[in-house]
C-alpha cells in the first residue's frame, strides 16, 4: 500500500513570511476552488504549532483519521478535499511545546505515513516564517512551486520578500503572490478603502518578476465562514472573495501544467 507523496502530481506550497496576513485562510480556499474545478485535491497542515485547517474545514474538535496497518493515516474528507493536520492528533486546546527537530520530525511523518493517493494538487498551509519546517518541506519534498501570501501593509511585505528569497535559495518556483485584505468591503454600503495600502502586492510580484494571483478583500463575509468552516468558495460562491479565489486556484492549476506539458517540438530543415 502506497503512502506519502509518491504518487501525487503537485504539491504546493502556500507561504508567508509573518503570520496574520491569513494565509491559513487563502490555503483552505484555494483547495476547495482547485476541487470545484473537477480536481483531486489533498490539504496538509504543516503549521504544528498553530494548525487552523480543522477549523477551516468544519472538522469537530476531537475527530481523528482513521489508521490502517497501525502506521499509515487516512486523510479526513471535507468539502472534496483529502486533509491532514496535527489537529487530528491532538485537541484544540493542546499547546505543541516541541523544539524544531520535533515539529519537522511530526511533519516528516504526516507527509510520508499518511495514504493521499492519486491527487492532482496537495496543497501545503505552511507556517510562517523561514525556519526549520519550511526547510524540511523544500529538503524532503518535490515542491512544483510556493505561493506566497502577503498583506499590502509595508511591514507584511518586508516578511513576504524574506520568504521569496528563502525558496528562491532552495530552488522552488515562486507561482505567485496573493494579496490579501487588499481592501476593506463596508458590510453596510459595500464602500471599499485600502486600509492596509494598495499596491504593495503588485510591486512585490514585479520585484521579483512573478505576477499577483489575487486581490482578496478583507470582509466580514469571509471572517465569518471561515469561523463556521465553511469556505467562501462555498457558502458565498458569488461573492468578490470567492470569484478571486477560484481564478487564483485556475491560474495556478494551469502554470503547474504549463510547467510540465512536453515542449513543442521543432522540425530542422536541412538541405
Amino acid at each position: 500500500m502506497t503512502q506519502g507523496v509518491s504518487t501525487v502530481k503537485h504539491v504546493v506550497a502556500i507561504a508567508s513570511g509573518k503570520g496574520g496576513v491569513g494565509k491559513s485562510t487563502v490555503s483552505v480556499n484555494l483547495a476547495v476552488a482547485a476541487a470545484q474545478l473537477g480536481l483531486k485535491v489533498g490539504l496538509l497542515d504543516a503549521d504544528i504549532y498553530g494548525p487552523s485547517q480543522a477549523r477551516l474545514l468544519g472538522i469537530a474538535d476531537g475527530v481523528m483519521p482513521d489508521v490502517i496497518e497501525e502506521k499509515i493515516f487516512l486523510p479526513i474528507q471535507a468539502h472534496g478535499v483529502a486533509a491532514m493536520s496535527m489537529a487530528f492528533l491532538t485537541r484544540e486546546k493542546t499547546a505543541m511545546v516541541w523544539r524544531g527537530p520535533m515539529a519537522s520530525g511530526a511533519l516528516q511523518q504526516m507527509i510520508e505515513s499518511t495514504q493521499w493517493g492519486d491527487l492532482d494538487v496537495l496543497f501545503v498551509d505552511m507556517p510562517p516564517g523561514t525556519g526549520d519546517i519550511q526547510l524540511t518541506l523544500s529538503q524532503r519534498t518535490q515542491l512544483a512551486g510556493v505561493v506566497v501570501v502577503t498583506t499590502p501593509q509595508d511591514i507584511a511585505l518586508i516578511d513576504a520578500r524574506r520568504a521569496v528569497e528563502m525558496f528562491n535559495k532552495v530552488s522552488v518556483p515562486v507561482l505567485g503572490m496573493i494579496q490579501n485584505m487588499a481592501t476593506h468591503v463596508c458590510s453596510n454600503c459595500g464602500h471599499e478603502d485600502p486600509v492596509f495600502g494598495s499596491e504593495g502586492g503588485v510591486n512585490l510580484a514585479n520585484e521579483y518578476d512573478s505576477r499577483l494571483l489575487a486581490n482578496i478583500p478583507l470582509s466580514r463575509q469571509i471572517r465569518e465562514t471561515s469561523d463556521a468552516g465553511q469556505p467562501i468558495v462555498l457558502a458565498e460562491s458569488e461573492s468578490a472573495g470567492a470569484m478571486a479565489y477560484r481564478d487564483a486556484a485556475a491560474e495556478v492549476m494551469a502554470s503547474l501544467d504549463a510547467a510540465t506539458r512536453p515542449a513543442t517540438p521543432t522540425i530542422s530543415m536541412t538541405d
